[in-house]
């Protein structure tokens, strides 16, 4: 399965242990949580569904709602395969767990995540993003003279929106760690550092 077929079934399967939900609505909640700039079409979602039905991590049923086109409306809701399905992908600690296409969604359902994972989730996103912040770094050093103004500002956008998350993610670890010390749980103290997605 492709990445994102990945990352859309975890999603979906996070989205259907809150209850049992219809295409629409769960097309609906998948944007908000993809953010803005990844938006699932109908034409990514419904052959997720049906994969993830022949798959039996979900199954469907028909809703008693009166819809004005009186078709009843098909609802989906996770099965026992789809639970542990979600529990084996949110225990998975590899690189696809904290590289772009996957972090967002695997954050969004932290909290049903154990805390040692939790750790090295966000550990290994912030090692990532120190790696690509060193990076870009350097190129823009090695750049900042042969491109113009426009550019080099675009790069210095770039290397400001990574080091806003690397401080975010500082801050959480720090803050997973003071909890596994019985420390209580405190935000962030900025929370406009939390990266846009």
């Amino acid at each position: 399965m492709s990445r994102r077929g990945e990352t859309i079934e975890l999603a979906v399967l996070g989205l259907l242990h809150e209850g049992p939900m219809h295409g629409y609505e769960l097309r609906k909640r998948l944007n908000l949580m993809l953010g803005w700039g990844r938006v699932l079409s109908y034409g990514s979602l419904y052959p997720t569904l049906k994969k993830m039905l022949r798959g039996n991590l979900i199954e469907e049923s028909t809703s008693s709602t009166v819809t004005t086109s009186r078709r009843p409306r098909i609802v989906y809701q996770v099965t026992d395969a789809g639970t542990r399905e979600f529990e084996r992908l949110m225990s998975e600690v590899g690189p696809a767990a904290w590289e772009d296409d996957n972090f967002d969604i695997r954050f969004a359902f932290f909290g049903r995540t154990d805390m040692e994972i939790r750790l090295r989730v966000l550990e290994g996103r912030r090692i990532r993003l120190q790696e690509r912040l060193d990076r870009v770094q350097r190129e823009l050093q090695m750049t900042e003279k042969e491109v113009d103004r426009y550019a080099a500002e675009l790069q210095r956008h770039g290397v400001e929106s990574v080091e806003r998350e690397v401080r975010w993610l500082s801050d959480l670890i720090n803050a997973e760690r003071g909890l596994s010390a019985g420390q209580p749980m405190v935000p962030p103290p900025d929370s406009s550092t939390a990266p846009q997605t």
